[in-house]
């Protein structure tokens, strides 16, 4: 085919009743209805004995995982966080459902969330306090006696001294 051809040129002619009757071939091939396809099956068990390989028997092996240190950490901490938002959320929910409500049941729910963070925060004050000052007492049934002797030599051009302590 070159530039100059047009399709007319090298396209094969068909007389008109020919044309019509392979258009209509065509739509009526398109048209046509079909059979709807066959269902794809979605399992297939396959019953036949499998082939023995070697002579020993098949042999039970126990499903035993290991849970690495860092995932029962983090499920642990997962566990304490989610525990920990929400005890904090009912009392937010507590504090803001005794705002709205503002009966006798309100105040007293609102005296004894308050007197709670009041009490937690006393005792954590208490034991840190107590914690700094500890106290040792040492208790001795017999007499004590102790005995030091110290020995110092002073020796060399540097005059280097050492010193010695004898209990």
């Amino acid at each position: 085919m070159s530039e100059t051809d047009t399709p007319a040129d090298w396209w094969p002619r068909m007389s008109d009743e020919a044309a019509n009757a392979e258009a209509r071939r065509i739509i009526n091939d398109v048209y046509r209805p079909t059979p709807p396809p066959a269902p794809i099956p979605t399992s297939y068990r396959d019953d036949t004995e499998p082939p023995a390989v070697g002579d020993a028997a098949p042999v039970w092996q126990d499903d035993r995982r290991i849970v690495p240190a860092w995932a029962a950490g983090t499920a642990v901490a997962s566990i304490g966080i989610g525990a920990g938002t929400t005890g904090v959320g009912c009392g937010i929910w507590l504090v803001l459902k005794g705002f709205a409500s503002m009966s006798v049941t309100g105040v007293v729910c609102m005296g004894v969330l308050l007197s709670g963070i009041a009490f937690a925060a006393l005792s954590i004050g208490a034991a840190f306090s107590r914690a700094k000052r500890s106290v040792s007492k040492h208790v001795y049934t017999g007499p004590v006696t102790e005995h030091t002797h110290v020995t110092t030599h002073t020796r060399g051009a540097f005059a280097r001294s050492h010193t010695h302590l004898h209990n």
